[in-house]
C-alpha cells in the first residue's frame, strides 16, 4: 500500500471539496482505532473516517456503516461534548508528512465561539488522534503516551501538543536536481535512492518511479543514462503528485492489491478508481470488516478447531482399530486348528506347532497359547476373540460413521464463522453450539438481544428472489420450511455451504437465474475463492434430512450438477444484494 504524504494530500483536497463549510452531525466510535465524523453540507452528508490503527493508518470518506457499540467509547464521548454541530473551517497538512489538522468552529459552554482542532498523524506505529484547543493544549487523544514511553513528544491531556519534526529531505512539488541526486552518493539502486533523497513518497511510488524512468524496479544507477533518467523523474513526479488519481492493482481472485496516487505497473495491469475514498473503501471495509469478525469469533472458533482435531485423533485410532478386525478370519482358523489338535496340547505349554490345514502345502504353524489355560480353553479364546473382532468391525463402522458425520458439521461450523460478517450471525452460531451441546451457555455475560435473522436475499437479472442460508439452521428452515417442494434448491458439491433457493413461484426458473443461483452457491461455500466450481442443482423435494443427522446436514439423489466461477462481482452487480439500512 501507498499511503503516503502525498497520497494523503490528494485525499484532503477530495474532503475539502466535499466537506469543508459543513457541520459535524454525528460522531461514532466502531471500533478502538476508528473513528468516524457524520459531516451535514448544504448539499449531502459526508462521512469522514480516520482509522488510526498501527498496521493500516488512513483516513478517507467512506460510505460504509460498520456496527457500533452499545456505549460509545470515552474519547468518542469527548468528541461529540467538544465538536457537535461545529463548522469544519479549515483543513491543512504539514509538509511531505502524513499529519492532518481539521479546524472546527464551535461553541463553549457559555455560548461564546472558540475553535477546535482534530489532528490525526498517520505515521505508521506512532499514529493518534488528538483533540486540540485553540492555544494547542491537548484535550485528550486517542492513546496517551506518557513522559516514560515518550520523553520529546508525550501525548496527555493538559500538555502543549508538539508538532512531528519536519522531514528533513527534498520537496518532489519542488525544482528537484534529479541528475545530482544520480550523481551524488547512496544507494546503488535507484529506487532506495530516490526513497532516501525525496520525502513524502512511499517506496512502492519509488519503484514506480524507477520502472517509468530506467525501465525495472531494481535499476541501478550505475550504468544508466542519467541524464535521460533525470529527465523522466521530473516529468514522472510533475505529473502525478500535481495531478493524483486513484489507482489500484489486484490479485488474482479480484481483491486489492496495492494502490497509489500514480498508475501501478510493476504487478502488471492496473485500473482507477472513481475516488480516492471509493479506492479505500473498497480496500480496507471489507478486510476490517472480517478482521473484527475474526476477533470476535476468536474464543468460539477456537472451541471449535479443539473438537475438530479431538475428533480427528478419535478417528484415527478407530480407523486403525477397525483395519485390525479385518484379520479376524485367521482367529476363527487358529481356533480350529487347536481344535482338532487338542490331544497334542499338555496346559501349561506356551505354544504348540500344528499343521495349518488351511494352507495348501500344510506348512507348520506355531500357535500361541496361554499356559494358565487348558487347551479347550485356549481354542475357546480364539473362537471368542474372532467373535469379539466381528461385533467390534461392526460398532466401529457405526462410530466412524458417526463421527465422519460430525467432523463435517463442525468444519460446517468453521465455515459459517469465516463468512460471519456481523455479531447477529456470529450470535446464531454461538447459540446453534450451544444447542448442539459444544458451548456451555454465557450466563455471566449478557449479550445484545438480536432479532432473528432473514436469510440472504438477491434477486436475478430474470426477477427471481434467491435465499441463502447464512448458517446450517437457517439452511434447515430455508430449506424445510419456508421453501416450497417445487423450488430451486442449489448447493456447492462435495463442500460445506449454504443452501441456495430459487423461489420459483410455480413457474420454471430460466437457465440464466439457475447460473446465477449457482454462482451464490459456490460463492458461499468452503470453495468459494476457486473457479470451475462444480454445484448440484435438484428441486426442495428430492432433497432430505439426514435421520437425526446435525443442523444442515441433508441427502439427495436425482440432481444435475453445472460448472461456474464464484465472481465476487456477479454476486453483488447482477444479483442486486438489498442494501443494510445506514446506521447513521
Amino acid at each position: 500500500m501507498a499511503f503516503d504524504a502525498f497520497f494523503l494530500s490528494a485525499v484532503l483536497s477530495e474532503v475539502r471539496e466535499r466537506c469543508l463549510g459543513g457541520r459535524v452531525d454525528k460522531i461514532y466510535q466502531p471500533s478502538r482505532d476508528t473513528l468516524i465524523l457524520l459531516i451535514r453540507g448544504r448539499e449531502s452528508r459526508e462521512k469522514l473516517l480516520f482509522a488510526a490503527n498501527p498496521t493500516a493508518p488512513r483516513l478517507h470518506l467512506t460510505t460504509a456503516s460498520p456496527e457500533n457499540p452499545a456505549e460509545p467509547p470515552m474519547f468518542c464521548m469527548l468528541l461529540r461534548k467538544h465538536l457537535l454541530g461545529g463548522r469544519l473551517t479549515e483543513i491543512s497538512q504539514l509538509p511531505m508528512e502524513r499529519a492532518a489538522y481539521f479546524t472546527f468552529e464551535c461553541t463553549d459552554e457559555m455560548g461564546f465561539p472558540v475553535r477546535k482542532i482534530l489532528a490525526a498523524e498517520l505515521m505508521g506505529r506512532t499514529c493518534n488522534l488528538y483533540l486540540l484547543s485553540q492555544e494547542g493544549r491537548i484535550l485528550d487523544c486517542l492513546r496517551r503516551v506518557g513522559l516514560d514511553e515518550s520523553a520529546r513528544r508525550p501525548a496527555l491531556p493538559g500538555l502543549n501538543y508538539q508538532k512531528p519534526l519536519p522531514v528533513e529531505k527534498l520537496d518532489p512539488r519542488e525544482d528537484v536536481d534529479y541528475r545530482a541526486i544520480l550523481e551524488g552518493p547512496g544507494a546503488d539502486v535507484l529506487a532506495d535512492r530516490l526513497m532516501d533523497s525525496l520525502g513524502g513518497l512511499s517506496p512502492l511510488v519509488c519503484r514506480e518511479a524507477a520502472l517509468y524512468a530506467a525501465g525495472a524496479v531494481d535499476a541501478r544507477v550505475e550504468g544508466c543514462e542519467r541524464a535521460a533518467v533525470a529527465e523522466k523523474l521530473g516529468l514522472f513526479f510533475r505529473e502525478h503528485i500535481f495531478h493524483p488519481a486513484p489507482w489500484f492493482c489486484t490479485q488474482a481472485d479480484g481483491t486489492p492489491r496495492q494502490f497509489a496516487f500514480c498508475p501501478i505497473r510493476q504487478y502488471g495491469p492496473c485500473q482507477r478508481s472513481e475516488s480516492f475514498g471509493a479506492l479505500l473503501d473498497g480496500y480496507y471495509t471489507l478486510r476490517d470488516r472480517r478482521d473484527a469478525m475474526r476477533q470476535k469469533s476468536q474464543a468460539v472458533r477456537k472451541t471449535v478447531q479443539n473438537q475438530i482435531a479431538r475428533l480427528t485423533k478419535k478417528l484415527a485410532i478407530q480407523e486403525k482399530e477397525l483395519a485390525a478386525t479385518y484379520d479376524r478370519e485367521r482367529l476363527r482358523q487358529l481356533g480350529d486348528i487347536l481344535t482338532a489338535n487338542l490331544h497334542r496340547i499338555v496346559k501349561g505349554q506356551r505354544s504348540v506347532t500344528c499343521e495349518d490345514f488351511y494352507d495348501e502345502a500344510m506348512a507348520p504353524v506355531d500357535i500361541p497359547l496361554s499356559p494358565i489355560l487348558s487347551p479347550q480353553q485356549n481354542a475357546a479364546k480364539y473362537y471368542k476373540d474372532y467373535a469379539r473382532m466381528k461385533t467390534a468391525e461392526k460398532e466401529l463402522t457405526h462410530q466412524l460413521e458417526l463421527g465422519r458425520g460430525e467432523l463435517g458439521y463442525l468444519q460446517s461450523v468453521l465455515e459459517e464463522l469465516n463468512r460471519a460478517a456481523t455479531e447477529a450471525e456470529l450470535e446464531e452460531v454461538r447459540q446453534e453450539l450451544q444447542d448442539g451441546g459444544y458451548l456451555r451457555p454465557d450466563t455471566a455475560r449478557r449479550r445484545p438481544k438480536t432479532g432473528k435473522l432473514a436469510p440472504l436475499r438477491f434477486v436475478s437479472t430474470d426477477g427471481y428472489p434467491i435465499y441463502v442460508g447464512r448458517n446450517n439452521r437457517q439452511n434447515d428452515e430455508l430449506t424445510f420450511r419456508l421453501a416450497r417442494k417445487d423450488d430451486i434448491w442449489c448447493h456447492a458439491s462435495k463442500v460445506h455451504g449454504a443452501h441456495v433457493i430459487i423461489s420459483c413461484g410455480g413457474t420454471r426458473p430460466p437457465d440464466d437465474t439457475v447460473t446465477q443461483a449457482s454462482q451464490l452457491a459456490a460463492y458461499y461455500s468452503e470453495a468459494g475463492g476457486g473457479q470451475n466450481l462444480p454445484v448440484d442443482v435438484t428441486v426442495v423435494k428430492q432433497v432430505k434430512k439426514v435421520p437425526s443427522g446435525k443442523p444442515g446436514m441433508v441427502i439427495y439423489h436425482s440432481y444435475r450438477t453445472v460448472i461456474c466461477n464464484p465472481y465476487p462481482d456477479i454476486v453483488v452487480d447482477e444479483l442486486n444484494a438489498e442494501k443494510k439500512p445506514d446506521q447513521s
